[in-house]
């Protein structure tokens, strides 16, 4: 499989990071379906496959869609027959203003005339010839006679309108004429994909948009500069083709560090910025504009809460609206959850009454450094020196603050005095951080020990959550705080704090 993703490096000038990309976890990816699979297929086709196989290998990128998620408008491989086959009128390129009747054509097609009563047999027959393109009907009635219906075939199926041999024996088994005639079928807007629409629009060449994050009703936009002329018709596309949608908010600024929203712009739509999410099976309300949300970090929300144990203590420094928090003390957890944001703070208050957990959960609209030194240390100094060696209640700091939270890690250093009752104890801490170094997980591990002031050779794991934008990874780093960081010993002879 190395050998493989060596060769797909070398033929498609991957730079050695996205390489790492790719085998950070293959060893999952050795499966018998899957090398067989890669090694019949073309370069494009083997994305679809690593497309399968992107929800439980961490590491790699290949968006997949996602219920309520995460959706993509891709630039769809197809060869290009299809390609202008399936091209709206050439007149829409350049539109800002969505004009839905500018996108009307007449395409001519093969047809098959079909005595009705074998119609449906013909196309279990011909399932891989006949035309296979949602939205369209295979068959339609003949105008000729109305006992007879016409079978569409895929034109690129029957080039130059001339049958080959194997189709030429299904007819003759089914008593049908080997005749292929003409049709004109006539496309409008609503037979067009999204990514279709969008590539005639924008200038011939330039990049359509890839993707949206959908947040309840809300589907969020991260447009490109040369995509912003025509940023309202991209949100009423949008719109159009996803069902459930009412409103299109483009980003229009970079997340604010301190609170961790950004200003948006409504592009299409009712501007109705409140909306209900679901993940992992929790129901959160919100106002989009005022918090942070960000449907791609389910997988790795759930996996946190997987580590966790009923009866076990979740700190949560930068809890948002709560997706560590909520489900946690559904878990039957302890949690302490905080967050700055006054308003990631109401809705965190929300949300716990909203799920039943508001007795469950103490809620703090604090910063994350004065949450540390204040409430953890308290809760730590006062439960750790109680835990008995058989008991199993385990501590988890989380600091899902990418853009800042490893430079918090220095508040742990000598946070509590005394010794610890046992190592099996001292606290987990999960802590997140964007990287755009060669190799994301030593950079991690690099600026993690160099705010702790030790090394946590041998002592850490850090896993890979997802790809932000080319050349930048989010990672989580995983460690339980060394003693000799976490505890500051009173005895004189052991006073000295380390650098």
């Amino acid at each position: 499989l190395m050998e493989w993703l060596h060769n797909v490096y070398k033929m498609n000038n991957f730079s050695s990071r996205t390489l790492w990309r790719f085998g950070y976890s293959a060893r999952l990816l050795k499966t018998n379906h899957f090398r067989t699979a890669a090694s019949n297929t073309s370069f494009p086709a083997v994305w679809m496959l690593l497309a399968q196989y992107s929800g439980r290998i961490p590491g790699l990128f290949v968006v997949v869609k996602k219920k309520n998620t995460f959706f993509t408008m891709p630039e769809t491989v197809e060869d290009k027959a299809n390609l202008e086959l399936y091209l709206p009128h050439p007149e829409v390129r350049g539109m800002t203003l969505l004009n839905r009747e500018a996108f009307k054509r007449t395409v001519v097609v093969p047809v098959l005339k079909v005595k009705k009563e074998i119609v449906n047999t013909l196309l279990k027959s011909l399932k891989h010839t006949v035309l296979q393109r949602p939205g369209l009907k295979r068959v339609v009635e003949d105008p000729e006679d109305e006992d007879s219906r016409l079978v569409i075939l895929d034109p690129h199926k029957i080039p130059e309108f001339s049958l080959g041999e194997s189709e030429q024996e299904v007819l003759k088994q089914l008593n049908i004429r080997p005749e292929v005639s003409k049709y004109n079928l006539e496309l409008t807007y609503e037979n067009f994909k999204s990514e279709e629409i969008l590539r005639a629009v924008l200038p011939e060449g330039q990049e359509v948009t890839s993707g949206f994050s959908r947040v309840g009703h809300i589907a969020h936009l991260n447009l490109r500069d040369h995509q912003l002329p025509y940023r309202h018709l991209i949100g009423q596309v949008i719109i159009d083709k996803n069902p459930g949608i009412t409103c299109v908010v483009n980003k229009t600024n970079i997340i604010d560090s301190t609170y961790r929203n950004f200003q948006m712009e409504v592009l299409a739509g009712e501007s109705k910025l409140i909306t209900k999410v679901k993940e992992n099976n929790i129901a959160y309300e919100l106002d989009f504009s005022k918090v942070y949300w960000n449907p791609r970090l389910s997988t790795e929300h759930g996996r946190i809460v997987e580590l966790l144990k009923p009866g076990d203590v979740l700190f949560d420094v930068f809890a948002g609206i709560g997706p560590f928090a909520i489900p946690a003390a559904k878990k039957k957890c302890h949690v302490f959850a905080n967050d700055l944001n006054p308003e990631s703070y109401n809705w965190l208050l929300h949300n716990c009454k909203l799920n039943k957990v508001d007795n469950k959960i103490k809620v703090f609209n604090m910063d994350g450094r004065d949450f540390l030194l204040g409430p953890v240390r308290e809760e730590l100094s006062k439960e750790l020196p109680l835990l008995k060696e058989e008991q199993k209640t385990s501590f988890h700091i989380v600091m899902n603050l990418p853009a800042l939270a490893i430079e918090f890690l220095d508040v742990f250093r000598h946070l509590l005095v005394g010794e610890p009752c046992s190592t099996a104890s001292l606290p987990t801490v999960h802590c997140y951080g964007f990287s755009k170094h060669d190799d994301p997980a030593k950079d991690i591990q690099e600026r993690a020990e160099a705010s702790l002031g030790t090394s946590l050779d041998g002592r850490c794991s850090t896993y890979l959550v997802r790809n932000v934008a080319p050349n930048k990874e989010m990672l989580c780093i995983s460690f339980q705080i060394p003693a000799d960081v976490l505890y500051k010993r009173p005895c004189p002879g052991e006073g000295k704090e380390q650098a």
